[in-house]
């Protein structure tokens, strides 16, 4: 399918071509196209996993510098990550296939009390992006929702929202549930949404506290990373 602006055919591209014309489709959240470049490359012969972190994810770390750095804004960005996601339903199934190396498993959600989910859809359509695993529990949701999708999904990071004042401490909630289960220290905690700050996150016993959904990504890469590090010296 040729692009009607310029006439790119992807198909008639180099590999290399074609992932920097994916890394522009992806910013200008170009769907359709996505999924034509991700197949194009499959077809190629590229693996996987290849596929995703060289055209998906590497396309959604410009598109998240960018919003860090106040370039692009919360619309564009979903469309961005809308477009990503086209092409990692292609690329799902066959990475689970693969065995392919995995960031860790995230599971997410709005706090009980609180239907907000606009910043919360952006970091997991972000996360994703990034090459981890989400597990997206929506809105209004209880410690045990939490516990038992953390549990079941054998999550290494836990994500909370919360836009109102009256929901925040529910956050304490959950975290206090964490530890009386004595699996406070296996999990990574994040919390975000408008109404917290840094203080706030600290004093509940969160491990981060992340203003937007780009700094949510890079925190959790390092803290995964940290984890790994420790791991390794440890054994």
């Amino acid at each position: 399918m040729a692009d009607e602006d310029d006439d790119i055919v992807l198909a008639e591209l180099d590999d290399d071509e074609l992932v920097q014309q994916m890394h522009d489709d992806l910013y200008d959240g170009l769907k359709e196209e996505i999924e034509e470049g991700t197949n194009i490359l499959l077809e190629r012969g590229w693996a996987p996993y290849k596929v995703l972190t060289e055209a998906l994810v590497a396309g959604m770390k410009v598109v998240g510098d960018d919003f860090r750095d106040g370039i692009l804004f919360v619309p564009e960005v979903l469309l961005a990550a809308n477009a990503m996601k086209t092409g990692m339903g292609i690329l799902r199934p066959l990475l689970a296939e693969t065995d392919a190396p995995k960031m860790g498993t995230m599971v997410i959600g709005t706090v009980k009390g609180d239907i907000h989910d606009i910043g919360k859809n952006l970091v997991s359509m972000m996360m994703e992006g990034a090459g981890f695993d989400v597990v997206d529990l929506g809105i209004n949701n209880a410690v045990e929702n939490y516990l038992e999708a953390l549990e079941r999904e054998e999550a290494a990071i836990l994500g909370m929202s919360a836009l109102l004042t009256t929901t925040m401490p529910y956050m304490k909630v959950v975290i206090d549930q964490l530890k009386e289960k004595g699996i406070r220290d296996q999990i990574i905690v994040l919390v975000g949404g408008a109404p917290l700050n840094e203080e706030f996150g600290r004093a509940i016993g969160a491990d981060a506290y992340c203003r937007d959904a780009a700094v949510a990504v890079e925190t959790a890469k390092q803290l995964i990373a940290a984890r790994k590090h420790n791991q390794v010296a440890a054994g």
